[in-house]
């Protein structure tokens, strides 16, 4: 079969300058929803007392955080070509970062969040007196399970691109 050329690129400058196309595209959209619901999973929980399987749930939805942060610095650059092996597959790399690690891994700290909320939802009661981390448990369980939706809806866009036979993330 015929070799397929990568993906096109942005314009090469001798600047660093924005690939706004990206930035309005249904996937630069995605992108920002899942940094601003990540963030906020992973700061209510290292914000609060934590202990036991909330830490994998912590380490989790950072590392999640940080590959979708370079995901979307590379993508809003237009240098996802500087990536060995992984730029000329771009689409298939966001691809697979979506489905596998963004909703596995917030799939998982958000079951981790919930069942750590519901083991503490005695202490919402009235007249409990001890510190009650019920609401920051149930916070961080909502905002890792909107942001694993956010991710399976940018991995199913990605994968309609590619049944399009289409190479470019936008």
């Amino acid at each position: 079969p015929p070799a397929v050329p990568p993906p096109p690129e942005p314009p090469a400058r001798g600047s660093l300058s924005l690939h706004r196309a990206y930035l309005r595209s249904p996937l630069g959209l995605l992108r920002l929803g899942q940094l601003a619901l990540g963030a906020a999973f992973w700061v209510t929980v290292a914000a609060h007392k934590y202990e036991g399987a909330a830490h994998f749930a912590l380490f989790a939805a950072v590392l999640a955080w940080l590959l979708t942060l370079a995901l979307f610095g590379l993508s809003l650059l237009g240098r996802w070509a500087l990536v060995p092996w992984l730029g000329s597959r771009w689409l298939l790399t966001n691809l697979v970062h979506d489905l596998a690690l963004g909703v596995g891994l917030y799939a998982a700290a958000t079951g981790i969040m919930g069942y750590k909320a519901g083991r503490k939802s005695y202490c919402s009661l009235p007249g409990y007196s001890q510190r009650c981390l019920y609401s920051a448990y149930l916070s961080a369980s909502v905002c890792g399970g909107i942001a694993a939706c956010l991710y399976l809806f940018s991995g199913l866009y990605c994968l309609s691109r590619r049944c399009r036979d289409q190479r470019d993330i936008i």
